[in-house]
């Protein structure tokens, strides 16, 4: 099991992202759109600067929603290599069989 701590930093992080994404989208297009002068462009990317680093997508790690593991993550699953196996030994999941030969 994962500290609680790393855990919830990283769900106010994914918070943030989301609560953010909008106006950081916005402020990213109009950074990259040629039809604008230097100094407006420049500008929007002086604001994505000042915008919390936490509100950036790339800083949520993915997590494994049973223990909190940062690595070994199933993405499709939200579940980690060994949550899964456990919880397929157990039977909790429907469909899989551990293979054993």
């Amino acid at each position: 099991m994962a500290k609680k701590s790393s855990i919830e930093k990283n769900n106010r992080r994914a918070k943030l992202a989301k609560q953010f994404a909008p106006k950081r989208a916005r402020l990213k297009a109009a950074a990259k759109d040629q039809s604008l002068s230097m100094e407006e462009r420049f500008q929007a990317r002086l604001k994505l600067a000042e915008m919390p680093r936490n509100s950036a997508p790339t800083r949520v790690r993915n997590r494994c929603e049973v223990t909190g593991r940062p690595r070994g993550v199933y993405r499709k699953l939200r579940m980690s290599r060994i949550a899964l196996r456990e919880l397929g030994s157990a039977g909790a999941i429907p469909g899989l069989v551990k293979s054993s030969w």
